[in-house]
């Protein structure tokens, strides 16, 4: 099931792993790179292995981990060659080269979703993309990428539907959209997840636990959603039972192979939401 809220936890805050854990977040994200001090990464990188053996099997955790080059980034790819739990998948910041992201992934045992985080890593996102079988995701740092480019973050979305596009050409899952980090705007949250979601992409990353029910809000489709969904669907299969090759829906309207196709997916995500328990 593809999740959606992602709440990053920094890893040298053994205290804030087991409260995320415990949260009603989707996929817990324990970050080794930019929130946690140089002088804790060796203790961030003991706590995630931590919580790989003792939370609970079908809770998914993945791990940012630190960037290409850097000998943090070794220390962890051993531990995690070791490590008698794996992570649901890993997050490789500053993808910036499809050669050094191959390297890495192929060093790894489980999924990767490279964060594009440069204007090279922008321009690469196509080879990227389809650089590896581990390469499941591919995404934004938006934060990142606004500096590099030089621009504010509401000037990315040109940015944002190119990485769509390069991830649903390789045949990847929908993006996850990057962090809202204004924390008491939870307004400004629910708008722009429901755009990204409007933009392609699925899910988001959050950074306080007040913001997963609003994520998880807005990527799981409304009851009216569904309906229509279902609707589009079932006149669809009736029509093809009975030998039409046109597909009409209740007012007499065609509907191409692309509405029916897009109608599943919101079915699908909905069948997936109340798998979760989750009332959609």
């Amino acid at each position: 099931m593809t999740p959606r809220s992602w709440l990053y936890v920094p890893g040298h805050r053994e205290d804030r792993i087991g409260k995320a854990i415990g949260t009603t977040a989707d996929a817990v994200v324990i970050d080794l790179e930019d929130a946690v001090p140089v002088g804790a990464k060796a203790r961030a990188l003991e706590n995630a292995l931590d919580a790989l053996r003792t939370a609970p099997p079908d809770r998914a955790i993945w791990l940012r981990l630190n960037a290409i080059g850097s000998d943090w980034l070794e220390q962890e790819i051993a531990a995690l060659g070791s490590a008698v739990c794996a992570p649901a998948g890993v997050r490789l910041p500053k993808a910036d080269s499809p050669e050094e992201v191959a390297a890495t992934a192929d060093r790894l045992g489980c999924p990767v979703h490279a964060i594009v985080e440069s204007a090279a890593g922008l321009l690469a996102a196509p080879q990227i993309a389809r650089c590896h079988p581990r390469v499941t995701g591919i995404a934004l740092g938006e934060a990142d990428l606004a500096a590099d480019m030089r621009t504010e973050p509401e000037g990315l979305t040109w940015a944002r539907g190119w990485i769509v596009t390069a991830a649903r050409a390789a045949g990847l899952s929908s993006p996850v959209q990057s962090v809202w980090t204004a924390v008491d705007d939870s307004a400004g949250l629910a708008e722009t997840s429901r755009a990204g979601r409007a933009q392609g992409f699925f899910g988001r990353s959050v950074i306080h636990p007040n913001q997963i029910d609003i994520v998880n809000a807005a990527y799981t489709p409304s009851a009216a959603e569904q309906d229509r969904a279902q609707r589009i669907v079932d006149n669809a299969t009736a029509s093809l039972a009975a030998g039409e090759s046109a597909v009409l829906d209740e007012n007499g309207r065609f509907i191409d192979p692309a509405v029916v196709a897009n109608a599943r997916v919101v079915l699908d995500r909905a069948r997936a939401t109340a798998a979760r328990g989750v009332k959609a």
